[in-house]
């Protein structure tokens, strides 16, 4: 699966995996990792082709507001308290001929006000 061949790249960046495909009923979180003490929650997107942009147009603002409310349901469930938290987005592209991410955005978007409190 994506997920999976994700995770074994990620984690030979040094990243520890927590939990994959986490669901709830609004949606899933795709992995959620540990990077040293920082918990990251991971979008992973698959593009046909390079031609539509990047891993970043993947992930526009409704997506981004549901992954925040995902990992406040994860934290919450987990009873994960003042923990750093980072999103991270990465991209694999069907026409590269590999499993491997093209593009991996560490920190790819922020968290504005009190959306998510960890």
């Amino acid at each position: 699966a994506l997920e999976t061949a994700t995770e074994r790249w990620l984690v030979a960046q040094g990243l520890r995996p927590l939990a994959r495909q986490v669901r709830y009923r609004l949606g899933e979180l795709d992995l959620v990792m540990l990077h040293g003490e920082v918990l990251v929650f991971v979008e992973v997107k698959r593009r046909r082709s390079g031609t539509y942009g990047g891993a970043i147009e993947a992930v526009d603002a409704r997506k981004r507001a549901k992954l925040i409310q995902l990992a406040a349901q994860y934290l919450a469930q987990h009873r994960i308290h003042d923990r750093a938290c980072r999103f991270d987005v990465v991209l694999i592209q069907d026409d590269s001929g590999t499993t491997e991410p093209v593009q991996h955005i560490a920190n790819a978007f922020d968290v504005a006000g009190d959306d998510l409190r960890w």
